[in-house]
């Protein structure tokens, strides 16, 4: 059966590490973007190169219609996805919660939240064996933030990765006798420019002297992660987390 991975969020940092890796290990990839067409099209580039199959298809995973029509482009495109990774994720400029306000509230949870929910809905429709479907796997991109609260900078990021950790845990416990496993990684202090987001660049050079292994991670060794669990070797994990987070 033909392996077919989505990855929202796939042009940069863990998403596209795990989309290079993906396409090394034979699956055909559908890199979402939300607005970054020429980077998604280097990716692409890239994959391509190497003989990998991709295509690249532009997104906001926190619009409904958007989501739709993004499952709608690779069915027709590449087939029924087997294998999807919720990675989009947002998070604003550092800051207390005394001073968030609900349009930021709304736009984290919208990104972070909801669109995991209806991309997983999607999945779940082509995966099912309830459905017609032969399965798959469902691996959602949380943080170790869910476990640290983040306090002081993005606790409204960190309380979207524990709703997060919560719908793995149940949408696992919900689909696992229609074929789908659902996991987890979370991963922490990273090198990607998610930290450019929030305002610090170099913000993991500040914070890696509290990391046990006193250093960030590479966006490669969370792809790892992510393709075991997607993979036959992790054929009776369901409900379960990988942190990546240097011991923290």
């Amino acid at each position: 059966m033909k392996r077919i991975m989505l990855i929202t969020g796939g042009s940069r940092g863990i998403g596209a590490a795990t989309a290079r890796l993906a396409a090394q290990r034979g699956y055909a990839v559908c890199i979402n973007y939300r607005s970054d067409r020429q980077v998604a099209e280097a990716l692409l580039d890239d994959i391509r190169s190497g003989g990998g199959e991709a295509i690249a298809i532009a997104a906001d995973v926190s619009r409904e219609d958007d989501v739709k029509r993004l499952f709608a482009e690779m069915d027709e495109r590449l087939g029924p996805v087997t294998t999807l990774v919720n990675n989009a994720g947002i998070l604003e400029q550092q800051m207390q919660v005394e001073q968030m306000t609900a349009d930021r509230l709304e736009r984290v949870l919208a990104t972070n939240v909801i669109g995991p929910f209806l991309c997983a809905r999607e999945a779940v429709t082509r995966m099912s064996t309830l459905h017609g479907g032969n399965g798959g796997a469902i691996v959602n991109v949380s943080s170790a933030a869910s476990r640290l609260g983040s306090a002081g900078e993005y606790v409204d990021y960190a309380a979207s990765k524990g709703a997060l950790d919560t719908f793995t845990i149940g949408l696992a416990q919900e689909v696992a006798e229609q074929g789908i496993r659902v996991n987890a990684v979370r991963p922490a202090f990273i090198a990607t420019d998610m930290h450019a987001s929030g305002g610090e660049p170099d913000r993991i050079e500040r914070v890696k002297h509290g990391v046990p292994m006193r250093r960030g991670g590479e966006p490669l060794e969370v792809a790892n992660a992510i393709l075991w669990l997607l993979s036959d070797e992790a054929s009776y994990t369901t409900g379960a987390f990988i942190d990546i987070a240097g011991g923290k």
